[in-house]
């Protein structure tokens, strides 16, 4: 069964109210009040809809912040059973500085169609569409990766350009990247963004690489999933008792790779909303008593891809 499409106006206006919220606090150096107030507007917005929605990956503890706990029911107890991704401000730091691409992003499916990702890290790759099926593995490593995708391209390894996460753990893949002469965007905070941008011709990103956190990489996917894009991913332990708390969620295969179809399945909705100007919608824009809002909305089952423009009430 699909999702009706008329969820994707209703998630999206979640979204914007989240990223409003999160805007009032942006330049102002405190990131953990950027985050309250995207959460606490997420929460309201989500309350309205008609839904037995369930958070099935909120924000984590990584951050120590205001959590959408993980199991909270939200919406207004009527309608369909829907399980909901959150992240209400990706890029708090962006938002504490005022630096581009900055988000408040959700994704949903039906009931039981997301993988419960646990907080902590994840090593993930991906990759854009119309590309060979199961090109990439993280098991391949980087050289392999890039040279196999260089290949399906017709091209290079220096015509190519890796996004990563600006980190002293990515130091040999960077290193890796060098050796083949590989362009590199760094990003400093966020990696949904990045890895949402190899399905954006307009980009210029061909692969996304490294190590970032697990939440995140699930709501990537619910977006890689609508745009018919690769990504392999594979949870990323720190400590024994990371390993202790995955097994006590079920996880028992510790070194399993998940592909996008493991970590999503069915019908998914994806929306992304601007906080800061950003490579993939620009920012909140205070118009007095109202305010100006640019939103991806994707939505597998009917092929919505489109940026919804919006002028709100506050």
């Amino acid at each position: 069964m699909n999702i009706d499409k008329k969820f994707i106006n209703y998630f999206a206006a979640v979204t914007e109210r989240a990223a409003y919220g999160a805007s009032l606090h942006r330049g102002k150096k405190d990131k953990i009040s950027a985050d309250q107030e995207a959460v606490d507007e997420m929460r309201k917005a989500l309350n309205k809809i008609d839904m037995i929605g369930k958070i099935v990956i909120g924000e984590g503890e990584l951050d120590e912040a205001p959590m959408l706990y993980i199991n909270e029911m939200v919406g207004n107890s009527k309608g369909e059973e829907l399980d909901i991704a959150v992240d209400p401000l990706e890029g708090t730091n962006f938002t504490a500085k005022n630096l581009p691409n900055a988000l408040s992003v959700l994704s949903v499916t039906k009931k039981g169609n997301l993988l419960n990702a646990p907080d902590m890290y994840m090593e993930k790759i991906a990759v854009g569409s119309n590309l060979p099926k199961n090109l990439i593995d993280l098991d391949y490593g980087t050289r392999k990766n890039i040279r196999r995708l260089a290949d399906s391209k017709n091209t290079t390894p220096d015509k190519l350009t890796a996004c990563l996460l600006k980190r002293p753990r990515h130091d040999n893949i960077v290193e890796v990247l060098e050796s083949l002469k590989v362009k590199i965007k760094f990003i400093d905070d966020g990696d949904v963004s990045g890895v949402i941008a190899v399905g954006d011709p307009s980009s210029k990103i061909d692969i996304y690489l490294g190590i970032g956190g697990a939440p995140e990489g699930v709501l990537a996917a619910a977006a890689l999933d609508c745009l018919n894009c690769q990504m392999q991913t594979r949870l990323f332990f720190q400590n024994d008792e990371e390993k202790e708390r995955v097994a006590k969620m079920g996880i028992k295969d510790l070194l399993r790779k998940y592909s996008i179809r493991d970590m999503v399945k069915g019908d998914v909705i994806f929306c992304a909303t601007g906080v800061t100007d950003g490579d993939l919608v620009k920012g909140i824009v205070d118009k007095g008593d109202s305010f100006e809002s640019e939103t991806l909305a994707l939505h597998k089952s009917t092929g919505t891809n489109r940026i919804i423009k919006r002028l709100t009430k506050k």
